[in-house]
């Protein structure tokens, strides 16, 4: 293995994934995204849900208003996909510059996504918008029928619906969100230049495993839920393998204590303090660090046709021992020591 280097200086990231919320748990979790990525696709599963282009430039104002003084981070705006959204609102949306993407959330497949897509045959119409004006589909891929076992909702995701939409819309800019399977990391590999996945933190490090390690671990819980260990290994075979078409999105998905310590725990892992430290643990274990800067800071813009970002963060090879609490969330890595610190935004 080639001797990991003392320092390593990236172009600045995006997280092309972030769940940043809203009030007070915006102002707890904004700052730790803003002090690593230049921009980020924010999630717009709220209540309400963000589905129109009012409701996103209300949001954008204050994700900005929140913003700690001194720092630069630019949100990018996406639409939440409904039954009956309107065609015509997500496409001024996007020729007006608010709304970068659109999120398909399969009803009720996880948090705050009862409002969801019952069926991809009601949104027939805004595919086809969103394929001629070439705005980006963002899909939470999974089957919600209860008698799918969740070990496989985003496999058979795959063959009942995503390989049917990609024959109907090849020309519709897709990304495969937080991609969790061998399957859906081959589905992406073999697919077009418009077909992409985004790939967590969390995902290069634990298996299903980790949510039962000692008891039931509720830190560990997230959704699309962890798999084999096979399947981590196929995710960071994609991360690492220089392929365009996958790229940084963390999936930072912040609880309350009380809401994921109860007998009903919401799934999210709070990956947004120390996301970049995780990627290059992740890399540097598999002696793959000439890699991360693609990964991190290239792949993403190129997909989304944005510039790459002019500034650069550093990453020094220093211990840091993640707190067990950070402004009162419990983050990933919580009381591990990661053998990287990101020094200050230039």
């Amino acid at each position: 293995m080639t001797p990991a280097p003392d320092q390593l200086v990236l172009r600045r990231p995006d997280d092309w994934h972030v769940h940043l919320r809203d009030d007070v748990m915006l102002e707890q979790v904004l700052p730790a995204t803003a002090r690593q990525f230049a921009r980020a696709i924010v999630m717009p599963n709220l209540r309400p849900p963000v589905t129109t282009v009012d409701a996103a430039i209300a949001y954008r104002q204050r994700i900005e208003a929140a913003l700690p003084e001194g720092m630069s981070f630019t949100p990018l705006m996406t639409a939440y996909l409904t039954d009956d959204i309107s065609p015509d609102e997500l496409e001024l949306g996007h020729r007006e510059g608010v709304f970068t993407a659109a999120k398909l959330y399969p009803a009720n497949a996880t948090t705050n996504s009862a409002a969801g897509v019952s069926d991809l045959a009601c949104i027939t119409a805004v595919l086809e918008r969103m394929q001629a004006i070439d705005m980006p589909l963002l899909i939470h891929g999974e089957v919600t029928d209860p008698d799918t076992d969740i070990f496989d909702r985003e496999a058979v995701f795959i063959e009942r619906h995503l390989i049917p939409l990609r024959r109907q819309f090849p020309q519709l800019r897709v990304v495969f969100e937080h991609i969790t399977t061998e399957q859906a990391a081959q589905f992406v590999a073999d697919g077009d230049p418009l077909m992409a996945a985004t790939i967590t933190p969390h995902h290069l490090h634990i298996n299903r495993n980790a949510m039962f390690a000692g008891g039931l671990r509720s830190d560990f819980f997230c959704l699309p839920v962890a798999k084999r260990e096979r399947h981590r290994l196929a995710l960071r075979r994609a991360a690492m393998s220089g392929d365009k078409r996958f790229f940084l999105g963390t999936d930072s998905a912040p609880h309350a204590r009380p809401g994921k310590e109860t007998s009903c725990g919401c799934a999210g892992i709070f990956n947004a303090p120390h996301a970049l430290e995780s990627y290059a643990l992740a890399f540097s274990q598999d002696d793959k660090l000439d890699r991360l800067e693609a990964f991190a800071s290239l792949h993403g813009p190129a997909f989304y046709g944005l510039p790459v970002n002019e500034g650069v963060v550093t990453l020094q090879r220093e211990d840091e021992l993640v707190p067990d609490v950070v402004n009162g969330l419990v983050p990933f890595h919580a009381g591990e020591t990661l053998p990287w610190r990101l020094q200050p935004c230039t």
